[in-house]
C-alpha cells in the first residue's frame, strides 16, 4: 500500500497486479461461509495501554484499572475510584490509526464495572474501481474515497468471589467491521478472567472469545461485481457470509519486590495459548504456546522504567533455515496526583517480523477533580 492509500483496480496492462491484490485481499477479508480462522478480529489483540504494552503485554495477572476491562476483566477490582484512559498508535507508515477509549468505576466494595472502545482503520482510501467508463476512456472524476474500520465495544463487569483473594470479570463485545460501501459486519462474543492472590504472587487468567465469537457479513452485491469484473479472468462466486473466532487463553503471574530506597520492581509473566498449530515457540495441533515477560521499575510510584520480550516465534529464514525471533519493547510513564502519561516503543532492535510503534497513552483517576 502506498502512502497516499491509492488502490489501483482499472489500470491497463502495468497495473493488472495491483487489480488482483485488491480483489484477493477483499475476499480474504471477507471469509468464507462458517470458516473458522486463525486471524478473525485480530485487531482485539494488538493491545492497549503503553505501559502494558512495553512489558509485551504479560499483565494478566496484575492489571488493577481501567485497562483491565481489555487485559482481564477481573482486575477492575482493583479500582479505587472512577478512571478513564485514552490511546493512539499509528501502523505501517501513519497508514493505518489504532485508537483505544475506557472508562470504569467501582459498583460497591465487591464489583465493578467498564466500557471501552477500540477503532483500527485506514481512512480516505482512493476508490478507482470507476476511473475507466464504458467507453474506454479515464475519467479521474470519477475517483471517490472510502474507509475501512474496524470497531470493538467492550462491556465489563466484574465481582469478588467468596473465597479469599479471588476474583472474577466478564466481558461482552461488539465487532463491528466496515469496508466502505462493499461489506460489513456484526459480531458478538464473550471473555471471562479471573484473578487470585497467594503469599504476594498474583496470578491471573483471561480466557478470550470463550463462546467462539461470530461474525455476520453483510456484502454489497453490486459494489461486489464492479470489483470482480475489473479483474480480467475472475469468476469468483460472492463470498459467504460468517466466520468463527476461536478461543484464545492466557496465564500469568507477578510479583512485585519492594527495596527500601522507595524503589520496586514488578516482574511478570504470561503464556498465550491459541488452540490450533501455529509459529510459535511452543506448537501443536492441540495448542500452541507464546511465552512473554514484563519488567516495571518504579520510584516512589512516580517514574517507571519498563521493558519486555515476547511474540516468541520460530521464523523461516530465506534459506528455509528457521530462527526465534522475538519482539523486544520499552516503556517509560510518570504519574502525578493521579494523572498517568506512559510511552512505549515496541519492537526494539528489529528481532521479530513485526514493525516498531512508538505509543502514548493517557490515564486519569477522577478523584482528583473533586
Amino acid at each position: 500500500m502506498t502512502s497516499n492509500k491509492l488502490i489501483k483496480l482499472r489500470f491497463p496492462k502495468a497495473l493488472q497486479l495491483n487489480q488482483k491484490i485488491f480483489f484477493f485481499l477483499l475476499i480474504t477479508t471477507l471469509g468464507y461461509s462458517q470458516a473458522v480462522r486463525k486471524y478473525s478480529n485480530e485487531f482485539m489483540n494488538i493491545g492497549v495501554d503503553a505501559a502494558a504494552l512495553g512489558m509485551s503485554n504479560a499483565v494478566v495477572a496484575n492489571t488493577n484499572d481501567v485497562n483491565s476491562g481489555y487485559w482481564n476483566p477481573a482486575g477492575l477490582m482493583g479500582l479505587e475510584d472512577g478512571q478513564v484512559a485514552i490511546m493512539h498508535a499509528s501502523y505501517f507508515a501513519n497508514i493505518a490509526q489504532y485508537d483505544y477509549a475506557a472508562y470504569a468505576k467501582p459498583i460497591d466494595n465487591e464489583s465493578a464495572w467498564g466500557i471501552s472502545m477500540i477503532r483500527f482503520g485506514v481512512d480516505d482510501i482512493l476508490n478507482t474501481t470507476q476511473l475507466i467508463d464504458a467507453s474506454g476512456n479515464i475519467d479521474y472524476n470519477r475517483i471517490s474515497k472510502f474507509s475501512t474500520a474496524d470497531y470493538g465495544f467492550t462491556f465489563s463487569y466484574a465481582r469478588k468471589l467468596k473465597l479469599p483473594g479471588f476474583q472474577y470479570g466478564v466481558n461482552a463485545k461488539i465487532i463491528r467491521r466496515v469496508i466502505g460501501d462493499f461489506a460489513n459486519s456484526w459480531g458478538f462474543g464473550f471473555d471471562f478472567g479471573l484473578q487470585w492472590e497467594r503469599n504476594d504472587w498474583h496470578f491471573g487468567l483471561m480466557l478470550r472469545d470463550i463462546t467462539t465469537t461470530y461474525n455476520v457479513w453483510n456484502i454489497n452485491e453490486d459494489e461486489y461485481n464492479k470489483i470482480k469484473n475489473t479483474v480480467a479472468g475472475q469468476n469468483q462466486e460472492l463470498p459467504e457470509s460468517t466466520e468463527i473466532t476461536l478461543p484464545k487463553a492466557q496465564f500469568g503471574m507477578s510479583k512485585k519486590f519492594e527495596f527500601h530506597n522507595e524503589t520496586s520492581l514488578l516482574a511478570s509473566g504470561n503464556l498465550n495459548m491459541q488452540f490450533a498449530r501455529t509459529n510459535d515457540i511452543i506448537s501443536s495441533s492441540i495448542v500452541s504456546i507464546d511465552p512473554g515477560f514484563g519488567f516495571e521499575y518504579s520510584y516512589t510510584d512516580l517514574v517507571f522504567l519498563r521493558a519486555g520480550f515476547g511474540n516468541f516465534q520460530n521464523v523461516t529464514q530465506i534459506d528455509n533455515t528457521k530462527r526465534i525471533g522475538f519482539q523486544p519493547n520499552i516503556g517509560l510513564g510518570f504519574k502525578y496526583k493521579g494523572i498517568q502519561i506512559d510511552y512505549a516503543l515496541t519492537d526494539l532492535g528489529d528481532q521479530s517480523a513485526a514493525l516498531y510503534s512508538n505509543i502514548f497513552s493517557l490515564k486519569v483517576d477522577l478523584s482528583i477533580f473533586r
